[in-house]
C-alpha cells in the first residue's frame, strides 16, 4: 500500500514515518528544499523523542521517502494526507490557503482514483472546499476522475507523539463512501489489532471532534487555573482539591494540574479558531472566550509574584528562568508563556538568563539575543536575583538545592509548575512561591 503525506511538520512527519514503521510505503512531500534534502540524510527539522531513530530506520529500509514534487509521487497511490499548516488568520479563523494548495496540486497532476485526507486540523466545511478545489482542476483537465475525501484528525500529544500514533485512544475518520472506508480499515488494521478502536462518522463531525477535543482540554487547564488563583485567595492548597475532584470518575485527573497558561501549536490556534467559527455562524461561545482570557492573563502569573516580592521594582534585578519551550520533551516555542514572561521582564529592565534542554536555539531564532542563554541549569542561577520554573523538564526537578543557594544572590524561587515541596524549600531556606498556595 502506498500513500503520500504532503507536509513535514509536526503532524505530517510524525505521521509519515509512523505509517513506514507498520510497513506502509510512504511518500513525504514538502516544498522546503532544504528540509527535504535534509531528511533524506536523516535530519529532522523538530525535536520529538524516537524520532530520529525511526526515520533513520525506515529510510534504511525503502519504505520511507521525502520529495519536493507532488507530480512526481501521486502514480500508485491509493490515499494523500494533507498534512500542511492552518496559521490563525489575522481574525483569528484558520487560514486555509496552504490546504487549498494541496488540493488544486491533486487536482493538476492526479490520474487516479484518490483518498484525499485533511490531517490538519481544519474548520468544519474544510472538506467540502478541498473537494471543489480538486474537482476545479480536473474540469480544467477535461477528466472525470473518480475521488473521496476524508477527515482523519490527529490527537498526538508534542513529546509523545510517536507512542501516541502507534498506540491511539482512538482513530477518529469521517467519510462519505464505502470505498473510502474500506481503505481506511487495511491503512489502520496494524493499529487495530490491539483492540484500538476506528471511530468512523460523517465528516463534519470528525472535523469538529479535533476542534472540540482540543477545546475541552484548553477549558480544563485554565478552569483549574482559575481554582488555584482563588485557592490562593482563600487560603486553600489546589494541589488537595486537584486530587479531590481528580478521584470522581466523572471528573477524572489529566489535565487538571494549575500552572502558568497552556501554548503550543494547537490548543491556543484552535480555541481561536471555534470561538471565530461561532461568530461566522452568530453564535458567541462565551465558555471558550473565558477560556482564552483566563490562559493570556495566567502567562503572567510569575512576573506578578515577582514585582510583588520586589515591592514592584525588578530593574537591574537578575533572573534566571528553567525552561523556554511551551512543554517539556520539545523544542516547540508557538504560544509558550515563556515568551510572555521574558517580554514582560524585560519591559520592568530585569536582565534574563535562561536555560532550556531543548528549545534555545528556536528561541535565539525568534527573540535573538535579547537575553543571555545558559550552558546548563545551575550556570543559568549564578548570582540571579529569582528562579522562575517556567517549563518542568525531567532534568529540574531533583536540583542540587545546596548549590543554587550558593550560587544565588536572593534564594528566592517561583515555582509556575508546582513541582517543588514548598516545606521542603521553606527548610532549605528558599522564598518560594507557586501556583494556587499560600507559601510565604
Amino acid at each position: 500500500m502506498k500513500i503520500v503525506i504532503v507536509g513535514t511538520g509536526y503532524v505530517g512527519l510524525v505521521t509519515g514515518v509512523c505509517f513506514a514503521e507498520v510497513g506502509v510505503e510512504t511518500v513525504c512531500v514538502d516544498i522546503d528544499k532544504n528540509k527535504i534534502e535534509n531528511l533524506k540524510k536523516g535530519i529532522s527539522p523538530i525535536y520529538e523523542p524516537g524520532l530520529d531513530e525511526l526515520i533513520i530506520k525506515n529510510l534504511e529500509k525503502g519504505r520511507l521517502s521525502f520529495e519536493t514534487d507532488i507530480a512526481e509521487v501521486l502514480d500508485g497511490a491509493e490515499m494523500v494526507f494533507i498534512a500542511v499548516g492552518t496559521p490563525p488568520d489575522e481574525d483569528g479563523s484558520a487560514d486555509l490557503k496552504y490546504v487549498l494548495d494541496v488540493a488544486h496540486n491533486i487536482g493538476k497532476y492526479m490520474n487516479d482514483y484518490l483518498v484525499v485526507v485533511t490531517k490538519s486540523t481544519v474548520p468544519v466545511g474544510t472538506a467540502n472546499k478541498v473537494k471543489e478545489a480538486i474537482k476545479t482542476e480536473l474540469n480544467n483537465r477535461n477528466l472525470n476522475i473518480d475521488f473521496d475525501v476524508a477527515s482523519n484528525p490527529e490527537f498526538l500529544k508534542e513529546g509523545d507523539a510517536i507512542n501516541d500514533f502507534m498506540k491511539p485512544d482512538r482513530i477518529v475518520i469521517g467519510i462519505e463512501s464505502e470505498r473510502a472506508k474500506e481503505i481506511f480499515q487495511r491503512l489502520y488494521k496494524p493499529f487495530t489489532l490491539n483492540g484500538h478502536p476506528i471511530i468512523f462518522m460523517d465528516i463534519p463531525s470528525a472535523e469538529m471532534t479535533k476542534y472540540a477535543a482540543n477545546a475541552m482540554l484548553a477549558t480544563r487547564i485554565s478552569f483549574m487555573n482559575d481554582i488555584a488563583n482563588l485557592c490562593e485567595i482563600l487560603g486553600a492548597d489546589v494541589n488537595m482539591v486537584r486530587l479531590g475532584i481528580g478521584s470522581d470518575p466523572r471528573i477524572g485527573n489529566k489535565f487538571l494540574y494549575p500552572g502558568i497558561g497552556y501554548g503550543g501549536s494547537c490548543f491556543p490556534k484552535d480555541v481561536k479558531a471555534l470561538i471565530k467559527a461561532g461568530e461566522e455562524n452568530n453564535y458567541q461561545l462565551r465558555l471558550l472566550q473565558a477560556v482564552e482570557t483566563i490562559n493570556e492573563e495566567q502567562k503572567s502569573i510569575l512576573v506578578k509574584k515577582l514585582l510583588q516580592f520586589y515591592n514592584g521594582n525588578i530593574s537591574g534585578k537578575k533572573i534566571a528562568l528553567w525552561g523556554l519551550s511551551f512543554k517539556p520533551n520539545t523544542d516547540d516555542m508557538r504560544e509558550a508563556p515563556s515568551l510572555v514572561i521574558i517580554d514582560k521582564l524585560l519591559k520592568n529592565n530585569a536582565q534574563i538568563t535562561a536555560f532550556d534542554p531543548a528549545s534555545m536555539e528556536e528561541t535565539k531564532r525568534r527573540i535573538g539575543n535579547i537575553i543571555n542563554y545558559a550552558d546548563d541549569m545551575y550556570e543559568a542561577v549564578k548570582d540571579a536575583d529569582a528562579l522562575l520554573l517556567v517549563t518542568e523538564w525531567t532534568e529540574f526537578r531533583l536540583p542540587d538545592w545546596d548549590l543554587i543557594k550558593n550560587l544565588m544572590k536572593t534564594p528566592l524561587v517561583l515555582d509556575g509548575r508546582n513541582i517543588y515541596d514548598a516545606t521542603e524549600m521553606k527548610e532549605r531556606g528558599f522564598y518560594y512561591y507557586c501556583i494556587g498556595v499560600k507559601t510565604n
